[in-house]
């Protein structure tokens, strides 16, 4: 349970402080309405990704009697993750667009996160083989998973928005670069794992 918990934190660690349309917006609603207006935007997953991640779980279940297109799936989502990862690591300037001010910050952040196809590429490539990887493991293991994960997800988003309520120059710091080309690294480990899972499926073998 433990190695599921620890790869959920550390995808959702990742997604949560990568810079994007959700955390754009949570900047922008942060610096003109408060903090609090930011975390409503960082609830946001919560709120919109539970379809998602079932049409994703549903789409890969009724492919587990396919092991080839089970093995392209996790290569997609292995090649996915090293993008995500080479994004991280070639970070330098943080530009994020400031959207038009809006006085409902939490339906906002539900549109732009419905709107994004960054849950939607996670999950259909890299959380759903994840996920049913944990299950197979146990119920606890892929509650650990899922917990790890939107735990850091949305948390490191709240955190964000608390710490740019207090300065917006922590998300230009040395700090902030390091971290996310650290989590670039861990990213580019985790491909490796999906992309092996592929090649083993792709050769008929259970991974």
């Amino acid at each position: 349970m433990l190695p599921f918990l620890t790869l959920g934190m550390t995808l959702g660690l990742s997604a949560g402080i990568a810079p994007g349309p959700l955390l754009a917006l949570v900047v922008a609603e942060t610096l003109r309405h408060g903090a609090r207006a930011g975390i409503r935007v960082a609830c946001a997953p919560l709120l919109t990704d539970l379809p998602i991640i079932a049409v994703a779980l549903l789409l890969l279940a009724r492919l587990t009697a396919q092991p080839k297109i089970l093995g392209l799936v996790s290569l997609a989502g292995g090649l996915l993750l090293l993008f995500f990862g080479w994004q991280d690591l070639r970070r330098r300037d943080i530009a994020l667009p400031m959207p038009e001010e809006s006085p409902q910050p939490l339906r906002r952040g539900i549109a732009v996160n419905l709107l994004s196809p960054y849950p939607y590429l996670f999950w259909l490539g890299v959380g759903a083989p994840l996920a049913t990887k944990a299950m197979a493991q146990g119920v606890g293991a892929a509650a650990a998973f899922l917990g790890g994960f939107y735990l850091l997800l949305v948390g490191s988003k709240v955190v964000l928005a608390m710490v740019t309520g207090k300065s917006r120059a922590f998300l230009s710091g040395k700090a902030y670069r390091l971290t996310l080309r650290l989590l670039g690294l861990l990213l580019w480990g985790l491909a490796v794992l999906l992309l092996r899972d592929g090649v083993t499926l792709l050769r008929g073998a259970s991974p």
